[in-house]
């Protein structure tokens, strides 16, 4: 079975159990790497995760939905496989210097401090604005802050 098909075999399953809900969907993997995705999404499924930050920019060059609070999302692991559904909670686009240690503390990762968020997502936005918009990051530029919770896991 094909990755596609899992994913709407996951939505049907999802869609089944709670027949008022949306019927769309977003599919999609943390990170830039299938070891990054497997990461996240660990700790997505474990519940420490529930926050994500997107460069604004690459929503718009890429022509990709900006997340909406209400929106569902499968997300996939690391070989493309979907392992979870989350809906969104709630959006704020802000510049990445004046991202919240809050938020920072919901994305759950490295030790969850703002200092730790800001080192490890300068570093990913770095690689991000380069590869996909040929410019160099900017502590001016706006962040999609997205929060979330696990609505559906994969039996």
């Amino acid at each position: 079975m094909s990755n596609k098909e899992k994913i709407k075999l996951l939505w049907k399953e999802y869609t089944q159990l709670h027949p008022q809900k949306a019927d769309k969907y977003d599919a999609w993997a943390f990170g830039d790497s299938p070891q990054m995705a497997d990461k996240l999404l660990d700790l997505v499924i474990r519940g420490i995760k529930t926050g994500t930050a997107s460069n604004y920019d690459i929503f718009e060059t890429c022509d990709e939905t900006f997340p909406q609070v209400g929106g569902h999302s499968i997300v996939l692991d690391g070989s493309g496989d979907p392992q979870a559904i989350i809906i969104t909670t709630e959006v704020q686009i802000i510049p990445f210097d004046e991202v919240s240690a809050e938020f920072a503390y919901t994305e759950g990762e490295g030790d969850r401090t703002l200092k730790s968020w800001r080192h490890d997502h300068e570093q990913f936005f770095t690689r991000e604005s380069l590869k996909f918009l040929n410019k160099p990051f900017d502590p001016k530029m706006k962040v999609v802050c997205e929060n979330f919770k696990v609505v559906y896991t994969k039996g």
